[in-house]
This record gives C-alpha cells, sequence and structure tokens, in this order.
C-alpha cells in the first residue's frame, strides 16, 4: 500500500483569460476539474500510486474553459484526460487502467482472477448506479435499490472492507459520486444511504481515512459544498 503523503500544493485554476500552458513537451499532464467526479477518479489513482512528481495537475474551469484544451488537446472538451508520451488519453474508467498499467506504484488491481472479473463487473455497472441514484432523486422510485447493490457486492470478499476486499480501481470508481450522493440522498429524500447497510457503513468510513492519510481526498468542504449545490440543481 502506497506510502503518506504531504497535502500538495494545488495549481491555479485555468480559464479563458489564462495563458496555454506548454503542450506536448514531454511533461505528464493530467487535466482535471477540481469538483468533478470523473476527473476525481484520475486524481485520487495518481495520488494513491504516489505520482505526484511525476504527473503535473492542471486544473480548469468548466464553465468558462481554455479555448486551447478543445483545440489543442481533448477534442471532447471534457475532463479527465492524461496527456502522456505525445498522446491524449481520456475517459475516466479507462484514465483509471492506464494510470495503473502505465506507471510504477501499488497496483489497483489484484492478481486473483476472480476478483479481477469482478472489477470488470462493478466498472460496467459504474452508470447504471449513477442513473439509478438520480432517477431515484427526481422521482418516486426505490431510493435504496442501487444502495443493496452495492451491499451485495461489498460482502462478496471477507478479506477487507473494500470491494475486491482490499482497495482498488473500484473503490476509486466509486468513491467520488457516493461521497457526493450520501448528503444529497440525505438532503432530498431524507433517507441515510448507510442505515441497514452495515458493509456500506464500513466502507464508507474507512474510504474517509485512507483518503485523510494518503491526502486522497482532492476537495475542500467549500468545494464539496459547490458541488452538492450544482447537483441539486440538476434533480
Amino acid at each position: 500500500m502506497a506510502t503518506g503523503i504531504v497535502q500538495e500544493v494545488i495549481p491555479p485554476v485555468l480559464d479563458s483569460t489564462s495563458d496555454q500552458p506548454p503542450l506536448f513537451d514531454g511533461t505528464t499532464r493530467l487535466y482535471i476539474s477540481l469538483i468533478c467526479p470523473y476527473a476525481q477518479r484520475a486524481w485520487i489513482a495518481r495520488n494513491y500510486k504516489g505520482l505526484q512528481d511525476k504527473i503535473k495537475l492542471v486544473p480548469l474551469d468548466l464553465s468558462n474553459r481554455p479555448a486551447w484544451y478543445k483545440e489543442k488537446v481533448y477534442p471532447p472538451n471534457k475532463v479527465p484526460s492524461l496527456e502522456h508520451n505525445g498522446k491524449i488519453i481520456g475517459e475516466s474508467l479507462d484514465l483509471l487502467k492506464y494510470l495503473d498499467s502505465s506507471f510504477e506504484g501499488p497496483s489497483l488491481l489484484p492478481d486473483d482472477p476472480a476478483k479481477r472479473e469482478f472489477a470488470e463487473e462493478l466498472l460496467l455497472y459504474t452508470d447504471t448506479f449513477g442513473r439509478g441514484v438520480i432517477v431515484s432523486l427526481k422521482g418516486d422510485t426505490d431510493v435504496g435499490a442501487p444502495y443493496d447493490h452495492l451491499e451485495t457486492a461489498l460482502s462478496k470478499f471477507d478479506d477487507g472492507p473494500f470491494f475486491l476486499g482490499q482497495f482498488s480501481l473500484v473503490d476509486i470508481a466509486y468513491a467520488p459520486f457516493i461521497e457526493r450522493y450520501h448528503p444529497l440522498t440525505l438532503d432530498v429524500k431524507k433517507y441515510d444511504i448507510t442505515a441497514g447497510r452495515p458493509k456500506l457503513t464500513a466502507w464508507i468510513e474507512v474510504r474517509y481515512v485512507l483518503q485523510y492519510f494518503y491526502g486522497l481526498r482532492p476537495v475542500d468542504r467549500v468545494e464539496q459544498d459547490r458541488s452538492i449545490s450544482a447537483n441539486q440543481k440538476m434533480i
């Protein structure tokens, strides 16, 4: 497991008025938004693998994006994206796998074939999970169903509190979203997602400890509140 790290200083957020940084000059850059859960997946993986000195963060203002990002870096104009070895890698789940396979540091996948197979199953479920949560917040569908699925998944392996027993990219894939959905569901539906779900409760508790110790919690409370507020406006 990775060693503890000192909290890094986050670079200034770039917007449409910011100067374009050097591009494709051999520097590895991770383009993110400070409050985007998809971008935070890649950010957490970078930190966990101890790559802070090898991968430079480039925070962007998604409400006022620099034109050069779409024109010269990543035409889909989304985050995260990684500039590495003269190419750009996007899509957060693909980027998690790329970071794990292309860089040194603790592995984010176990060697056990059964766990790797289950990891793929859970990664495929992430979009279904997110849609289920949003639909339940907007209407009268069962709020608890998506979390029941996670509770069952967390019960599959008993060699640790995480989805695959030990910490993996599956936990990283879900963490930024549950960090938002937990208070949001309580606020909108007065529903506590941890009630009656001991595995999910333990996962949330140990995840917070892990994020704090390894410097993996990428947003401070102000940014967290901004993100939750933005989610509330969408439902």
